[in-house]
C-alpha cells in the first residue's frame, strides 16, 4: 500500500478503535438506547457508519457493490457489541483491500455512485468517508457520555 493510502487507512483504523471504545462494555439496553427524539442509538450509528464507509470506499471507489440498503441502517436493534465490532472490522478490512489496490493517479479518477449516478473523485470520496466517520464518532462519544451519566 502506498504511504498516502496507508496514512488514510491508519486514520480510519484509529477512528474505528475509538468507535469500539464508545460501545465497549455496554449492555444491549445502552446500545439500543435513544436519548431523545431524532437522535440515533449507538447501534444505529455504528451500523450506519460502517455501511457508509463500505459504500464510499467499496461501492464508489472500488466499484464493488455491497447491496447496501441505507434506510435499513436506521432501524437496527438488538445487535450485540461483539457483532457491531465485527461489522466494523469487516468494513475496515475491505477498506484496506481497496486502498491497497490504488495508485496516486487514482486520486483524480472520477467514480460514479451506484446509488444515484452522481460523480465523485476518489480523493473526494476518501475525504468524505473520513469526515463522515469522524462526525458520527463524535455523536457516539456524546451518547456514551450521556449513558454513563444516566
Amino acid at each position: 500500500m502506498l504511504d498516502a493510502y496507508a496514512e488514510i487507512f491508519e486514520r480510519m483504523g484509529s477512528l474505528h478503535s475509538d468507535m469500539e471504545q464508545a460501545i465497549e462494555g455496554l449492555p444491549q439496553e445502552a446500545l439500543d438506547w435513544i436519548p431523545a427524539p431524532e437522535i440515533n442509538s449507538l447501534s444505529v450509528l455504528v451500523t450506519h457508519t460502517a455501511g457508509a464507509e463500505r459504500y464510499w470506499i467499496g461501492d464508489v471507489i472500488g466499484q464493488d457493490e455491497s447491496g447496501r440498503v441505507r434506510e435499513d441502517e436506521f432501524h437496527v436493534k438488538g445487535i450485540s457489541a461483539e457483532k457491531l465490532i465485527e461489522s466494523l472490522d469487516e468494513t475496515l478490512s475491505h477498506t484496506r483491500g481497496v486502498l491497497a489496490s490504488l495508485n496516486l493517479e487514482d486520486l483524480e479518477v472520477v467514480c460514479t455512485s451506484p446509488r444515484d449516478g452522481r460523480k465523485f473523485t476518489v480523493a473526494w470520496s476518501l475525504a468524505h468517508a473520513l469526515e463522515h466517520t469522524a462526525l458520527h464518532l463524535g455523536h457516539m462519544q456524546i451518547i456514551r457520555q450521556l449513558w454513563d451519566q444516566k
